[in-house]
């Protein structure tokens, strides 16, 4: 029976399909509508045709999800994977969606050996991924917010930047709120001062009088009467903007905490971190590295998903080792914490740390070293479904042994 393959190029309104035969002859071309009838046609189109798998630019999403749940083989094509395939396929300079589509397909028929059917991963763990991304994005609005609203008061406000240790803090967004110009705070003293701290549930170290001392003695900015009003205005915007984001961001903590303690393999990767506020970065490397296990069926492959094997360059005489830019940022990013956390407490990973120093390498490499040691003792436990036991980490009792 001849074996089709199809590739299908995404766009945001219409979507590219083109379907090739065992032999590379293009079946049937056409184009996609990226609305309810347009997916429904794709998936029933697709059924008759039998194809054997579908080549996409993408490894989830709305699209790859209905084919899955058509019981439809989906192949993701890593973007530089493609457009270093494009050549072998064109012999001038030109692109298109179609010929993207035919390129896919054409993976699809005759490199295989390079890729993997796409896995879908439970229920459990995509809606953990949905929420630690959605957090990870509203983290990275909140950054963004406070860096504004530093620099506005930097400007007029020095000291209001300055009282509280951040300024997108709950307790600081709320001085903000009822003091957010000089002019405001002008009557405030030690008593009042106290009194707005215990309406709002301050759990600060500070007594009123080292914050009020903190307020004073910041520099005072010099701005005119038109001017501190507009910029009283953005201060009173920029917390109102910042407000329910800072409440969002504790909102999806909560969740997070509760998903990742029912999930299957919530006691792996909370089993890595001693401290229990270390759930959000659990929950990224349980949803970030999934739940099949097949698709990880070496260390080498989690190594490299996570960024922290080096690229091997090699050119005649020349040999070095490149930084990995392609790789799940976000897992990378959860390894390095895992990696800076645990040097501080953990014998073994400390000692791999300073040794990746002294020999010369860089704070970022010697994380991205010792996170690579960390996965493959993930690797292990994840497979073995067991949680991390200092007891039985073996290299690191030797080393507690010898500095005993």
């Amino acid at each position: 029976m001849d074996e089709r393959t199809a590739g299908i190029d995404l766009a945001s309104e219409e979507h590219r399909l083109l379907v090739v035969d065992g032999e590379g002859r293009r079946v049937e071309q056409r184009r996609i509508a990226h609305s309810e009838e347009g997916i429904v046609a794709l998936v029933r189109r697709l059924r008759e045709l039998k194809l054997a798998r579908v080549a996409i630019e993408r490894p989830n999403g709305l699209v790859v999800d209905r084919l899955l749940e058509a019981g439809i083989a989906v192949v993701p094509v890593h973007p530089n994977q493609l457009a270093a395939a494009r050549d072998r396929y064109r012999s001038g300079g030109g692109k298109s969606d179609g010929f993207d589509a035919y390129v896919l397909a054409e993976l699809a028929r005759t490199d295989m050996h390079r890729f993997h059917v796409r896995e879908p991963d439970s229920d459990e763990t995509r809606a953990l991924r949905a929420l630690t991304r959605a957090r990870d994005d509203l983290v990275g609005q909140r950054v963004a917010l406070a860096n504004q609203l530093r620099a506005q008061l930097d400007c007029s406000w020095p000291g209001a930047a300055r009282i509280f240790a951040e300024v997108d803090s709950p307790i600081a967004l709320c001085f903000l709120e009822r003091y957010p110009s000089p002019e405001d705070a002008r009557q405030l003293g030690e008593k009042r001062l106290a009194a707005f701290l215990a309406r709002n549930g301050y759990s600060g170290r500070r007594s009123a009088s080292q914050l009020l001392q903190r307020l004073r003695e910041a520099p005072t900015g010099r701005t005119g009467e038109l001017e501190s009003e507009a910029r009283r205005q953005i201060v009173l915007g920029l917390v109102a903007a910042l407000k329910p984001i800072v409440e969002q961001i504790k909102l999806l903590t909560s969740q997070i905490r509760g998903a990742i303690d029912q999930h299957p393999d919530g006691p792996i990767f909370r089993s890595l971190f001693r401290d229990p506020k270390s759930v959000v970065t659990a929950a990224e490397l349980a949803a970030e590295i999934g739940d099949r296990r097949e698709r990880y069926d070496s260390r080498a492959r989690l190594e490299a998903r996570a960024g922290q094997s080096p690229v091997a360059i090699e050119s005649g005489k020349k040999k070095v080792a490149g930084f990995r830019w392609a790789c799940n940022k976000t897992l990378r990013d959860a390894v390095a914490v895992l990696a800076d956390a645990s040097r501080k407490h953990n014998p073994w990973a400390n000692d791999i740390y300073q040794r990746a120093r002294a020999r010369g390498h860089d704070h970022p490499h010697a994380i991205r070293i010792l996170g690579r040691a960390w996965l493959r003792i993930i690797w292990r436990l994840w497979h073995d479904h067991t949680t991390y036991n200092p007891n039985r980490h073996g290299n690191l009792q030797r080393l507690v042994a010898d500095q005993g």
